[in-house]
């Protein structure tokens, strides 16, 4: 049976906390050895998930953000729930450019740097309820032995 270790943080949805939740999530990952491009890259996607969670799901409110992180072999898995307004269309939401604030500084592509810097991305959302954006990536070869 592989091996796991899991760890949930929780922290208020302010702008300032992202950094916080980058520098755990990158702190629990180092138990695989990963490349410094292999952090950067789940260090960019959790940043645009904690950031859409604050900007698009409690709209600049403080509530609850939980970030969940598990290793299974060389699988991170990671995710970012809010419990805020939700997205109407997840897959419009996806779509690259497409945003929902085109009047602020919003690129609309929280989503795709996502995708681009994770093997795998899945959003699940309900109006009135919040979003949960789970991401996988796997880091070097198996047992985090990486070659340099």
């Amino acid at each position: 049976m592989e091996q796991t270790n899991e760890m949930t943080i929780e922290f208020d949805s302010r702008s300032c906390n992202e950094s916080f939740a980058r520098v755990a999530v990158a702190a629990f990952m180092t138990q695989l050895n990963p490349t410094l491009e292999e952090v950067a890259d789940v260090k960019t996607a959790l940043s645009e998930a904690v950031t859409n969670a604050i900007v698009h799901g409690y709209e600049n409110q403080v509530e609850k953000i939980i970030v969940r992180c598990s290793i299974s072999g060389n699988l991170l898995t990671i995710s970012v729930r809010d419990t805020g307004k939700g997205i109407e269309d997840v897959a419009k939401a996806m779509e690259p450019l497409f945003t929902t604030k085109p009047d602020t500084e919003r690129s609309g592509m929280g989503f795709a740097f996502m995708e681009a810097f994770m093997d795998e991305v899945a959003v699940e959302s309900a109006l009135g309820e919040g979003t949960t954006v789970n991401m996988k990536k796997r880091i070097g070869r198996p047992g985090g032995e990486n070659q340099y």
